[in-house]
């Protein structure tokens, strides 16, 4: 048996106990895990800065702080969400108890990505502990440091049995996804997730994916276009463009595409200095490989702003490129990485046309003081989410769920949404051993009569009420 059939294995068992289902264990163990990130900040910090160049406070306020909160939210809210939840009878169905119970759905696989290691592999496993399921949890090899400190770390805080971490690269993962899982949650690219699904298929199991893709950004030439630039410059740059839902790239008309420009310049230079590559809070390229096909998308664009690089360090300034057309190598694929195309259009309808003609993103941005135009670039397209006049922030609300659509991912996560993700939302109703005159209805033989008394109850009935 390999290892990472073991670890499945003993999940499967420890939860067959029943130990993971009672409320007060989950929030114990989500308590420890809270404990966890704050008792060994100084290690995940040290991890993330070998692995991303990230600093300790930036790793705290881009994930750990986020996982702390979802934390207390769940906590504070676990036992009304795995409460019965009453639902609307009809006159057929007016002495029985009908409810909907939410249930752990057994074993949930969770493969986490590299750009942001803490919170896209715990932010899914918080709602597997919440619901009551137990994970098995296998961080990104990308990141050999971060999924160091989580295999040796983790396990000391949290139900080993029913929690492991499963570490190791696509070998190691290729096994485990031949195991049979009851749900599992990816993140990453969109050829992987394919893979992912693939292999799901094989058992029924269903899956959530978070693909990210490239996400657009217009710019409306009457809005505040400084701030608007400063905002798109902190989203777009952050953790040096590594973010699945950083704005990919820019759409505004070209009459305002050089005051674009020169606003973002200002703000790279107040971000990070004259000097970004050795500013503290400016990250670098995970590794190599992405370092040259980062530097490769620049091929065939026109370079306004930085463009510097070094490939001893995979450092590569934050870049503007300007005047990029639909065919240029930038646009043929998520850039991950801190180049942030302009592409002119003649306005609003152009940008929506250009929007429409790709697949589906995980978010869209839109920057307007115009209710109407967000209104109508949301009503005449489609992604994971929209966000409006700023870059990023939707994802730390949990109170929204954070998914994509199409081929930016399916299904959802964060708070409440996370529990219901991971859980089997099972339908009951307990009926009376009596009244059986009312079902006389349904039984043979079938006439005229009994139908007309089933449409009574199931359809004039209720058509009056609502009428009154």
């Amino acid at each position: 048996m390999s290892r990472e059939q073991l670890a499945v294995e003993r999940a499967r068992r420890a939860f067959s106990t029943g130990r993971s289902k009672p409320l007060a264990y989950r929030i114990r163990q989500l308590n420890n895990l809270r404990r966890f990130l704050v008792e060994r900040q100084s290690e995940i910090a040290e991890a993330a800065k070998k692995d991303l160049n990230r600093s300790e406070v930036g790793i705290q306020l881009f994930e750990t702080l986020g996982l702390e909160s979802e934390i207390q939210l769940v906590i504070k809210n676990l036992k009304k969400w795995a409460a019965p939840r009453a639902v609307e009878k009809n006159l057929v169905t007016l002495s029985d108890t009908l409810y909907i119970q939410p249930e752990p759905l057994g074993v949930v696989l969770v493969i986490g990505a590299w750009n942001y290691p803490w919170a896209v592999t715990l932010f899914p496993l918080i709602g597997a502990i919440a619901a009551g399921n137990a994970a098995v949890v296998k961080p990104s090899e990308v990141c050999v440091h971060t999924s160091k400190v989580m295999e040796e770390l983790l396990n000391a805080y949290l139900d080993k049995e029913l929690y492991p971490v499963v570490t190791g690269g696509v070998q190691e993962t290729q096994e485990l996804l031949k195991q049979r899982f009851d749900h599992i949650v990816y993140t990453g690219n969109s050829m992987v997730g394919r893979i992912v699904m693939e292999a799901a298929a094989k058992h029924l199991t269903p899956v959530t994916l978070e693909l990210g893709g490239k996400s657009p950004c217009y710019i409306d030439k009457d809005c505040d276009i400084p701030l608007a630039c400063r905002r798109v410059t902190w989203g777009k740059f952050t953790n040096c463009g590594q973010t699945c839902i950083a704005p990919d790239y820019v759409l505004c008309e070209a009459s305002i595409q050089d005051r674009v420009i020169d606003e973002m310049k200002k703000c790279i230079k107040e971000f990070y200095t004259d000097d970004p590559k050795s500013f503290l809070d400016y990250g670098r390229i995970i590794n190599e490989r992405h370092f040259r096909r980062i530097l490769a998308m620049t091929e065939d664009s026109t370079v306004a702003v930085g463009g510097e690089s070094d490939h001893t360090e995979c450092y590569i300034a934050p870049t503007i490129l300007r005047d990029v057309k639909a065919g240029s190598k930038v646009m043929q694929e998520e850039i991950f990485g801190p180049l942030l195309p302009i592409v002119p259009v003649s306005g609003l309808e152009g940008a929506i046309d250009f929007i429409n003609q790709g697949e589906k993103s995980l978010v869209i941005y839109v920057f307007s003081t115009d209710k109407k135009l967000i209104n109508r670039l949301i009503e005449e397209t489609s992604s994971g989410a929209v966000l409006a006049n700023d870059c990023l922030v939707h994802y730390s609300v949990s109170s929204l769920p954070f998914g994509g659509v199409g081929n930016s991912g399916m299904g959802c996560y964060h708070g409440k949404f996370s529990f219901d993700q991971l859980s089997h939302l099972r339908s009951c109703m307990v009926r009376p051993l009596k009244n059986e005159g009312m079902n006389s209805m349904r039984y043979p033989p079938h006439t005229p009569g009994k139908l007309g008394w089933a449409r009574f109850f199931l359809v004039q009935y209720w058509s009056k009420r609502k009428l009154v």
